[in-house]
């Protein structure tokens, strides 16, 4: 009889940016027991830095952050990477606050200590990113043939991207 070996699925990485180390102990913790591959840091270079490398399938930010602002930092991810999906998860919770993490790119915040809604939070955005995924390839693909072929093209940008993390350009 042949024997059966089970391939283990690697769990999707997720960046953790947190200052406080008891809620970095938790989020490595609630990470994991979720399914996902936590990848927690307690600065934003550090957290800079863990972007560039690439292969994360969310950024969990906090708003207010020792070393800068979560904020500021969310603008530089979104610079570098227009696709990972970032949240907030941060004790800030004037609308204000709120405002500036979406305005900032963010598409979800919530305000600690909402653990009821952090891991469907989570699951959503992912999930939202992934189903993207291939209408986001379509639009490259698209582009990339319409540069070789009609020189001419052109695209109706507006609302753009780096404004609109959910807006889609394609022709």
């Amino acid at each position: 009889m042949k024997e059966m070996t089970a391939t283990a699925v690697p769990r999707k990485r997720i960046l953790c940016l947190e200052d406080d180390a008891d809620t970095r102990e938790m989020m490595d913790a609630l990470l994991s027991e979720f399914g996902y591959e936590p990848v927690i840091v307690a600065s934003a270079t550090d957290a800079l830095e863990r972007t560039r490398s690439g292969g994360l399938a969310l950024c969990i930010l906090d708003h207010w952050i020792t070393d800068g602002s979560g904020v500021d930092l969310c603008r530089e991810i979104r610079a570098l990477d227009p696709q990972t999906p970032i949240m907030f998860y941060s004790g800030a919770g004037y609308p204000s606050d709120i405002q500036k993490g979406l305005d900032a790119g963010a598409q979800a915040y919530l305000v600690k200590p909402d653990f009821d809604q952090l891991k469907p939070t989570i699951d959503r955005l992912i999930d939202e990113a992934e189903a993207d995924l291939p209408t986001r390839l379509r639009c490259e693909v698209h582009a990339r043939s319409a540069e070789v072929t009609a020189p001419t093209l052109r695209a109706d940008v507006s609302p753009h991207p780096s404004t609109n993390p959910g807006a889609r350009v394609c022709s």
